[in-house]
């Protein structure tokens, strides 16, 4: 696609190597982008880049380690050329009850997906001013309204909404733009293994019909793509998300009003359990990081 915007620009996506972000790389590259993919997973982001049709450089990093990412944003640099547009996509999540969750895999998910999307902002921004590019931070349904035994998840997808709020007012006059992507529940791994656990599995089938609908993942990157050939100040992947907005402030006494009646059933049911950090993306982070509950 020649006439993109992203053809011929540097693109930067963190969490690269599955889901979401993989399939923006694909996305991107049939733009023209040159595509720096950041991850864990070394050897499944270079099989990733290397099935792109356009340039791409793989590079195996974490998140929350700033020093390793001002390494990666130099490489990225000398390899590629300034980036111009930046995805912090990187995420994880764990589910359960808060009272019995494990500490550490809580705070792992507040690290990784707030602290380490600030970090990327933080080392990418030279370029980004230099550029007037574009920062895209990855948020979600859960930054609009919380959900009960997903603390860490609903926490961090809130703190990077205000953390994308507060940076757009900071660097607009700088010529930067920055854009929050809002997504309703995606096909990617996380979600399949959410869905192995037979509360999280009910309490998303107590949502409007709407609202509970898992969406492929290609068709919400393709979405998202377009919100950043626009340098969109809000994406919605569905296009209906946009409609919470208005109404955010009325979600948490109805979901308040939900799980009250529904908990106590569900629980009766099946005990509720830990689910540790889901999906391969957790486990691979598990990995990287030798923890083990």
């Amino acid at each position: 696609m020649p006439d993109s915007p992203l053809h011929g620009r540097t693109v930067v996506v963190t969490g690269a190597a599955r889901g979401v972000g993989a399939a923006l790389a694909r996305e991107i590259a049939r733009c023209g982008g040159r595509l720096a993919l950041l991850g864990h997973e070394r050897s499944r982001l270079a099989e990733i880049a290397a099935r792109l049709p356009s340039p791409a450089l793989a590079i195996g990093v974490d998140v929350t380690d700033l020093e390793a990412l001002r390494t990666a944003a130099g490489e990225v640099r000398r390899r590629l050329g300034r980036p111009s547009v930046v995805v912090a996509n990187a995420g994880i999540a764990q589910g359960g009850p808060f009272a019995s969750s494990d500490p550490v895999e809580w705070r792992r998910v507040i690290d990784v997906n707030l602290t380490g999307s600030a970090q990327t902002a933080r080392v990418f921004l030279p370029d980004l001013i230099a550029t007037a590019g574009y920062h895209l931070q990855i948020a979600s349904l859960a930054s609009l309204g919380a959900a009960p035994l997903m603390s860490a998840y609903c926490a961090s997808k809130a703190g990077v909404e205000a953390f994308a709020h507060a940076l757009r007012a900071e660097v607009a006059h700088q010529g930067v733009g920055v854009g929050i992507a809002y997504l309703n529940w995606t096909d990617t791994d996380m979600i399949r293994d959410a869905d192995r656990y037979n509360v999280l599995r009910e309490l998303r089938g107590h949502m409007p019909p709407p609202a509970r609908r898992v969406h492929p993942v290609d068709a919400v990157a393709a979405r998202i793509v377009r919100g950043l050939e626009r340098r969109r100040t809000a994406v919605y992947a569905p296009a209906w998300l946009r409609l919470v907005q208005p109404v955010r402030a009325a979600l948490p006494p109805v979901v308040l009003r939900v799980a009250r009646y529904e908990l106590p059933r569900l629980q009766a049911e099946e005990p509720f359990v830990a689910t540790g950090l889901l999906g391969a993306g957790g486990a691979a982070d598990r990995s990287a990081t030798g923890y083990r509950p």
